[in-house]
């Protein structure tokens, strides 16, 4: 088993967020597996994750791989630099 039936896996289930027990126990592959598919996928941004709050447990999901819409935005006109005033002294 690889991260490719991880992979498949969270993409079938696009809006829910797993932990690695639950993968692991659906998928029927053991947790050491997972968890190393898991980082492997964590570490190429394939999926995204978050922390469920205790230590070293996190909860992951299929990220969306659809492209952003930018807002194009306004250009900044340059400031032209002030010159300061030299008073001359007599």
């Amino acid at each position: 088993m690889g991260q490719q039936e991880v992979y498949d896996f969270l993409k079938k289930h696009p809006t829910k967020w797993y932990t690695s027990k639950e993968i692991s126990k659906a998928l029927g592959i053991s947790i050491g597996s997972i968890t190393a598919c898991l980082k492997k996928l964590r570490r190429t941004e394939t999926i995204a994750f978050e922390t469920t709050g205790n230590r070293n447990e996190f909860r992951y999901k299929f990220k969306d791989e659809t492209p952003r819409r930018r807002v194009a935005k306004k250009p900044v006109a340059k400031k032209k630099p002030v010159k300061k005033a030299t008073s001359k002294k007599k």
